[in-house]
């Protein structure tokens, strides 16, 4: 009996996948914890911010692509998952309580091989997109990702504009991206946008086309500060390829830089300000392991502690 073809995957849904990169070169903070770690407000870190423009724009998961060593300090913030906060808001209840939809988050560390060699926001990206396509795929044909939503932990503006945004975001008929006075990723500015597998494709190939790696075309040995120059670039040079030709976009009133310690100096003083979501949209979760019941496992360490 001949195998049944398989058909192409369902569009009635389209999975969304969140990309925020972390792992790249340091910015002029030098503090002893991550940049991504800076506070934009009252017990509001940077990647918080970014995990929630992820989750307004409608992402179906969330990956956050971090040094191996920062993970733990970033997951004790997030956890396992962030609630919706649009389905939550728009008062979908179960019962008499709203429902709450999880929207898993991943951390993946950079792969050992670019450590120290591919460190930069764009490949963080790559290796984000990668990761969500590879682990995805392995778990069926209906979950791979159709499109990728780039966030950035050091721009500030308020998500809440975009929310109105979200069909167009999670369409895979054209791009997505925020502008602020005509500008967007493509000029620097650390805004959202989308891309498509195609584009990832292309990036991917622009990046190791145009990296210097550790050795010249004749086989000579380069220095250690003039090898391996993918890590110096940047997401405006390596993304610029992305199409955006008939891409929807969302223009955003107010717009501030916080990469430095004089741009984060500026928005703490300016007169805008975001506030961190209620805690049961963000606070810290926990996905119960496998097997494992819960209330007999606080039984066991009360026994153990007493």
């Amino acid at each position: 009996m001949n195998e049944p073809e398989l058909k192409i995957k369902n569009k009635t849904h389209v999975n969304l996948v969140g990309i925020i990169p972390i792992a790249a070169q340091p910015f002029d903070f030098n503090f002893p914890w991550h940049d991504s770690l800076m506070p934009i407000g009252h017990n509001y870190l940077a990647v918080e911010k970014s995990v929630l423009d992820c989750a307004v724009a409608g992402c179906d998961t969330i990956w956050i692509v971090c040094p191996k060593d920062v993970q733990p300090l970033i997951r004790y913030r997030l956890g396992d998952w962030i609630v919706d906060p649009i389905k939550y808001d728009k008062g979908v209840t179960f019962g008499k309580r709203p429902r709450v939809y999880e929207i898993p988050i991943y951390y993946a560390p950079m792969l050992p091989k670019d450590t120290g060699r591919r460190d930069s926001i764009p490949w963080s990206i790559i290796t984000g997109a990668q990761y969500a396509w590879h682990i995805s795929k392995k778990l069926s044909r209906y979950t791979y990702p159709d499109k990728y939503f780039v966030s950035f932990p050091y721009g500030m503006f308020s998500p809440y504009w975009y929310k109105q945004h979200r069909s167009k975001i999670r369409s895979t008929e054209a791009n997505f991206y925020v502008s602020y006075e005509g500008k967007n990723f493509k000029d620097g500015l650390w805004l959202p946008f989308t891309f498509m597998i195609e584009d990832f494709l292309d990036c991917r190939r622009f990046f190791r086309k145009n990296e210097i790696k550790g050795h010249t075309s004749d086989g000579k040995k380069l220095k250690v500060a003039d090898s391996w120059s993918g890590r110096f670039f940047t997401h405006d040079y390596v993304f610029n390829g992305v199409r955006t030709d008939d891409a929807a976009f969302c223009e955003v009133p107010w717009y501030h830089d916080v990469s430095s310690w004089e741009g984060l100096k500026t928005w703490l003083g300016g007169e805008n300000k975001l506030d961190k979501p209620k805690e049961v949209i963000l606070s810290y979760n926990e996905w119960n392991p496998l097997g494992i019941d819960p209330i007999i496992k606080e039984k066991e360490e009360e026994e153990i502690n007493d």
